[in-house]
Formats: structure tokens, sequence, C-alpha cells
């Protein structure tokens, strides 16, 4: 039986988070944002979501090739255990390093960089899309003879494993950073400064990158994100985001120059739209982190919207077995559309109000058209009461903030900016 070690280390995750919070708390350093960092869960627990639909892709390509082409049939022992490990360590580095170098590998990969900060919650900012392409690049271990439930586990532990270096609480271990892939090396790869772009693609092991040539040592503090800000909390449009651009691209090239930019580096352009567009240096002096003013009840609303959603989204993941493909499509859509609203919300888009109301009067019908098993009427209870409870919040947060403000005709600008000062939050 297939085990999900993604979903299962879930309480894990959160419970490092929090110590994350704390240890910032008590040295003083803002290494969270409310905003982001619900920006970074959405888009993780999107992409588990979603990877319900598209996750036996890789399971039955690899399970093909290994039952008709397997080379060896290599046996269950710990050495072939480690032989696995090094070999899915060695696919991951190919797989990504290539999604840095190509356009449309990119154009999903790039959602994993958008985060202006650099904290746990970054770990689980994960692309949508990413895994329609990345199980090409193991298929070999198929035809190798590799166990398709051994190479599961393994494929599994090697992203665990890279969850933990995403901090800036760890500066550097000594004679480690030599083998594995540490968190010092791993906030290189998400500085945009341009010394820092495109290294250190380990995934457990650093050895690849030093063996192939793309291994830069962490220097001076990076500037965490990508060249061009996404200004976007909403976890839909940063999955979109760098596929709007690629078409954007090929609409105005001509003849072949259509198809190329999707195969060629990010930055590529046409030599008459500009040519290669060079990763441009950063002044630290006047760089300004994208952020929003969002009033505090909204904040308060969003984030309870938010735990809400991530409960749901919990359940969904644990006994999805439970439901039909039609309940399961309903469910999901419904909690990526509660993450899409919190995420306008917070960008202060005015469309964001009316999606939310109807959003929320949507979820009474959920437990009439989601068969829950054995649950039925346990589902309609919570459904209605999450509904009304979210209805009345929301209009009562809604007409006050409405009353109060100077401009009656709106709630917020579309998009009222706050910019924040790098110096004020990367310390």
């Amino acid at each position: 039986m297939e085990v999900n070690y993604i979903a299962l280390a879930i309480p894990v995750f959160f419970l490092l988070i929090g110590i994350e919070l704390f240890a910032a708390w008590r040295k003083r350093k803002k290494w969270y944002r409310l905003n982001d960092a619900l920006t970074n869960i959405s888009l993780g627990t999107g992409q588990q979501l979603t990877g319900i639909f598209t996750k036996t892709i890789l399971f039955v390509a690899y399970l093909y090739l290994y039952e008709h082409f397997a080379v060896w049939n290599i046996e269950n022992t710990l050495l072939n255990w480690f032989l696995l490990f090094l070999g899915v360590d060695f696919c991951y580095y190919w797989f990504h390093r290539y999604s840095h170098e190509i356009n449309a590998l990119w154009a999903a990969h790039v959602v994993h960089h958008q985060s202006e900060e650099y904290n746990l919650t970054v770990a689980l900012r994960q692309s949508w899309f990413q895994s329609w392409f990345s199980w090409a690049f193991y298929l070999p271990l198929a035809v190798i003879g590799f166990d398709p439930i051994m190479f599961l586990t393994v494929s599994a532990f090697n992203t665990l494993y890279q969850f933990w270096i995403h901090t800036k609480g760890i500066k550097n271990l000594g004679p480690l950073e030599w083998v594995i892939n540490t968190p010092s090396h791993h906030r290189v790869h998400h500085g945009s400064n341009p010394k820092y772009i495109d290294k250190n693609h380990a995934g457990s092991l650093i050895i690849w990158d030093r063996m192939f040539g793309t291994f830069q040592k962490e220097e001076e503090e990076p500037t965490y994100g990508i060249t061009t800000q996404l200004k976007s909390w909403n976890p839909l449009w940063a999955n979109l985001q760098h596929w709007s651009y690629l078409f954007d691209i090929s609409a105005r090239s001509k003849g072949w120059d259509k198809v190329r930019v999707f195969y060629k580096p990010p930055g590529w352009q046409p030599d008459y739209l500009g040519g290669y567009q060079a990763p441009p240096e950063i002044d630290e002096n006047t760089y300004k982190k994208y952020d929003t003013a969002t009033p505090i009840p909204f904040q308060v609303y969003t984030f309870l919207q938010f735990v809400v959603l991530l409960g749901i989204s919990s359940y969904v993941l644990f006994f999805e077995a439970s439901f039909d493909l039609f309940g399961k499509t309903i469910l999901i859509a419904s909690l990526i559309w509660g993450m899409v609203n919190v995420g306008a919300i917070f960008d202060g888009k005015k469309w964001s109000f009316m999606s939310e109301y109807i959003r929320v009067l949507s979820l009474f019908a959920i437990p009439l058209i989601v068969p829950f098993q054995g649950l039925i009427t346990e589902s309609i209870y919570f459904f209605v009461g999450y509904g009304a409870l979210s209805l009345i919040a929301f209009a009562w947060i809604h007409q006050i903030y409405k009353k109060n403000s100077h401009d009656k005709s709106e709630i917020f600008s579309d998009i009222k900016t706050k910019e924040i000062d790098k110096k004020e939050v990367i310390i």
C-alpha cells in the first residue's frame, strides 16, 4: 500500500514552524509576515490537494517500465537502499537544475522561489504543476530495476529532508557543509542576487553541485525571491504568472521564436524584443519588499478562515479514498477558492469581497452534493455552522470597516501597497 509520508509529516511541519516562530520572537528577528506565510502554506496545501488527481502518473509510468523493461531485479537490501538514495538524489539534482535552465520548467518551479522571506513555510511553497513533468527524470531508476515501493519511499524522504534547510536560524554546520545540503547552501539557492542565481540545486547531497560546477558558498546575506517580484498573495496567480509572461512573449514573437521561448533559459527574448534580460544587481539601500496594508479585523478573519480551510484540507488528504471523484473535485475546488480569497483580501482586491460572500454562501450546499460516508449529519452541522458564522463575521467586519472608512465607495484601493525596506525584515 502506498503511504503518503508528506501528509503524515504535516503535524511535524507545523510543530517546527512554531518552534522557529518562537525562536524568532526570542531573538527579536522578523523572519515571518502573516500574508507571506499564509500564501506559502496555501501553495503547499494546494499542491497536495491537486496532487490527488496527478499522483498516479509517476507511479503508473514507473511501474510499467519496471515490469516490462527493468534490466535487473534489484533486491531489497541495505546496500541497495543506499544506492537508490544516491540515484534519487542524482535524478533530483538534474530535474532541479533543468527547472532553472528551461523556461517551461521554470514556469512551474518558480513558485517555490517567489517568497521574499526565508523561513520554514517557504519549504511548503510548492507548484501545483511541477509534478506534471518531474516524474520523467526518475524513470531511469525503473529501467535499472529499483522496486517501485522502494522508490516512492526514498523519493518521499528526499523531499522531507529539504524541509529543515529553509531556515535562517542555522548558520553553518562545519565539515558537513562539504557533503550534505544545508540551510547555508539552500539560502544561496533562494537568493536573487546575480552571483547566487542557479546555484546549489542539491536535494540531500551538495556533492552534485560540487561535481558539476553549480556550487556557490554563502557570502553576503542573500536577497530572497525572484528578479521580477510577483506582487501578489494569490496562490492561483502565483502558479500562472510566469506562464502568462511566456505566452505574452510567444504571442509577440515571430516564426520559430514563438516556440523557442519555452525551451530557452529564463530571461531569453528574441533580439527584436530586447534580447536576453540578465538578472539585475540589487541595491540593498533601495530594495523594497512587496507588502500590503490589510486592516487588523480582516487579518484576523482571513487567519481564522485559513485555519479552518487547512483543517478541512487535512481531512480530505487523509480520507480522500472515502470520496468519489465528483466529491473530491467539489471539495478541493471549494478549498482552493477559499485560499484564493484569503490572498485576494490581503492584496486588497475589490472583487474579493463579492467572491467571499458567494463562497461562504456556497458552503451551505456542500453537504448536500458531497456525500460524507458515515458522517452525513455531522457534515451538515459543520458546513451550515461554518457558513453561518463566516457570513455573519465577514458581513460585520465589512460593514464596520466600510462605516469607518474615509472613502465609503471602497474598502481597499486596488492594490494598496505598503513597501517594506529589506533591512526592516531581514536581519
